[in-house]
């Protein structure tokens, strides 16, 4: 069986309002620039993107499952699910697909309820503080990860 070539791209509550949302924090890329740049460093390393954006958790759990079906790899932004969401985690660990955490801020950096992450160890890859050019940087070492590319 061959691997697909396809990633799913998960974005979560209130980052469709990516440009006008406290554009300190965020920027004003939106969310379909954030889109484009993820689709632009997959289908520069021969994959295609399935993007996903919900405020609902359930709409995003089922995403992820769906995903074990034609995808190689997950790159999500959990937004405030990162901070919150056991079920989003055990969504990614149950579907055995490498995962790849974004983050648009350096949640490190920010308040301290911020700073833990439930996604963070089902993770492979963590990208926070890149801004939405972070969004590339998952894609590209996930891509490295699940073509076995990556260095160790």
């Amino acid at each position: 069986m061959t691997m697909p070539r396809r990633l799913l791209l998960v974005n979560g509550p209130n980052l469709n309002l990516l440009g006008t949302r406290e554009p300190a924090v965020y920027g004003t890329d939106t969310l379909a620039d954030v889109e484009r740049i993820a689709t632009d460093a997959a289908a520069a390393r021969g994959f295609d993107i399935r993007a996903v954006q919900s405020n609902h958790e359930g709409v995003l759990i089922d995403a992820i499952h769906d995903a074990r079906t034609d995808c190689a790899g997950i790159v999500i932004n959990p937004a405030g699910l990162t901070h919150t969401s056991v079920v989003l985690r055990d969504a990614l660990a149950g579907v055995g697909l490498p995962v790849a955490e974004v983050h648009i801020s350096d949640i490190t950096a920010r308040e301290p309820f911020r700073r833990h992450s439930y996604v963070a160890d089902v993770a492979v890859v963590h990208v926070v503080g890149e801004g939405v050019r972070g969004y590339a940087t998952a894609v590209d070492r996930l891509v490295a990860v699940v073509t076995g590319t990556a260095d160790g």
